[in-house]
């Protein structure tokens, strides 16, 4: 009997070296592939930094008025002044929606008769 006891303690202690070497390998995979994550996260933020950059760059102001300039009988821009804009009490702002009438209260003509009468 001890020895069946020992055979089963050595199977189970065999199984569970198969199993934790399995798990370390998955481990060892599961670390490498959030490494290469983040360095895709890090080379991401690199180029969002450098598109960032050179839309600043493509923006400046003197270059966007030099364009409109080039391109002002295409286009028509005009440059913008103080006096191109509206004042606040010029903006049209839309009426509320109506709302729908949810409990209609119903009147009979007998009650409107009293009221007439009482006038």
């Amino acid at each position: 009997m001890r020895g069946l006891f020992f055979v089963l303690a050595a199977l189970a202690v065999m199984g569970l070296a198969f199993w934790a070497y399995q798990e370390n390998y998955k481990t060892q995979g599961a670390i490498a592939e959030v490494r290469d994550l983040h360095q895709d996260i890090g080379r991401a933020h690199e180029r969002l930094g450098m598109l960032r950059a050179e839309w600043a760059y493509l923006n400046r102001p003197d270059r966007l008025v030099d364009l409109a300039d080039l391109n002002f009988d295409r286009l028509g821009l005009l440059p913008l002044m103080p006096d191109a804009f509206g004042a606040v009490d010029q903006v049209i702002y839309p009426a509320p929606p109506i709302l729908p009438i949810t409990n209609p209260i119903e009147l009979s003509s007998d009650a409107m008769g009293a009221l007439e009468n009482d006038l």
